[in-house]
């Protein structure tokens, strides 16, 4: 059984004094040494003011929940994967309405749109969302277009599941009080790609070339960039960035690692890589090349590894979210939520296929083993 991912907010917590025991606690714990602190990017001055980004939502200091009493409130849900892939999210995300007191067909209505990895038709799905007057909008996986959704999505509450930062992607004016009409949960990827190139490291040992696939178009791709370039260099790894903005594109930068000899791959968290995790998968057990990912989802479906934190609890917390929303809570007064604890999980079967041997240590130090 996996263990279960905790959040820095309990999904009961709903008075002002246990959001500041939030705000002032710190991570700790040398095996996750890489876990998220209140400034893991050591973001500064350059950013937004607190009283300025304040003013500029003074017009959203509330939003109305129900327009009438009959007629139950609609829930937008924007997503730039599909219903094929993340079903269980979807589940979580309404386990976490029923956590709150929501249940959808009897007093909460949810419109879904999915850009099924196309990031270029979420604005326009937005405006969907948007012409149904919803009463909170939900949008995960949408990091590639995220500031321009949350422009679009102004005049509506928001719960965001971002991987990025919500302070520097000028979602929120702080984690602890975001202060407008956003709010969410935030896992920071960036801070974790030291720790997948440790395990990655730890797994293949020392090898003179390591891929990292990445989408160039996403919000979060320039800090990722950066911190594994810093975390190569630390440890004397040479590595090469291999762009991929499609899913045609796969087949293409497979073919580019196989001609620059990479012997590991990393893969970096994306709607486009999670949408066609399969197809991602088959092409890296075809070229025998072990691969770490940053979602439980990719070695429950066949791929090698990951390291991060459980999707699923974050859709839950989001559908929490909404439901406190729906209730009346101000986002701007809820935490962006930030995992405490992250998971490796292994999968032996595709070790064996690729010709992996996986090091006992990191077999006793895994999560979750999958045989």
């Amino acid at each position: 059984m996996p263990k279960l991912i905790s959040w820095n907010i309990a999904s009961r917590i709903k008075v002002r004094s246990e959001q500041l025991e939030w705000i002032d606690s710190e991570v700790r714990g040398s095996r996750h040494a890489s876990l998220i602190s209140h400034n893991p990017l050591g973001l500064s001055g350059g950013h937004m003011q607190r009283r300025q980004f304040l003013a500029s939502f003074g017009a959203a200091a509330a939003w109305p929940i129900l327009a009438h009493a009959q007629q139950p409130p609609i829930v937008g849900f924007l997503s730039g994967r599909s219903l094929a892939s993340d079903a269980h999210l979807v589940q979580a995300f309404r386990d976490g309405l029923s956590e709150a007191g929501y249940a959808e067909g009897r007093n909460v209505a949810i419109e879904f749109r999915w850009a099924e990895g196309r990031s270029q038709r979420l604005n326009a799905l937005a405006t969907e969302l948007v012409a149904r007057k919803p009463a909170v909008v939900f949008a995960g996986a949408v990091d590639v277009r995220i500031r321009s959704l949350n422009n679009e999505l102004s005049a509506f509450p928001v719960v965001f599941a971002t991987g990025g930062d919500p302070v520097s992607l000028g979602l929120a004016a702080s984690l602890g009080r975001p202060g407008g009409h956003a709010t969410g949960t935030t896992v920071i990827s960036a801070t974790l790609w030291p720790k997948r190139l440790e395990l990655l490291r730890e797994l293949i040992g020392e090898t003179e070339v390591v891929a990292v696939l990445v989408n160039p178009d996403n919000a979060t791709a320039d800090p990722a960039t950066k911190a594994i370039e810093a975390a190569a260099k630390n440890v004397g790894q040479r590595i090469i960035l291999v762009s991929v903005s499609v899913e045609n594109e796969f087949d293409t930068a497979f073919l580019k690692i196989a001609a620059e000899r990479a012997k590991g791959l990393l893969v970096a968290d994306d709607a486009i890589f999670q949408n066609g995790r399969d197809k991602l998968i088959a092409l890296a057990r075809r070229q025998a090349i072990p691969a770490i990912y940053g979602r439980r989802e990719f070695p429950a479906s066949g791929g090698l590894m990951s390291y991060g934190a459980s999707t699923t609890d974050q859709y839950r917390q989001s559908g929490l979210y909404v439901g406190r929303i729906l209730a009346g809570a101000k986002p701007g007064e809820l935490p962006f939520l930030q995992p405490t604890k992250f998971e490796t999980v292994i999968n032996l079967k595709t070790a064996k296929v690729i010709g992996i041997t996986v090091p006992k240590l990191l077999l006793t130090t895994a999560d979750e083993v999958i045989e």
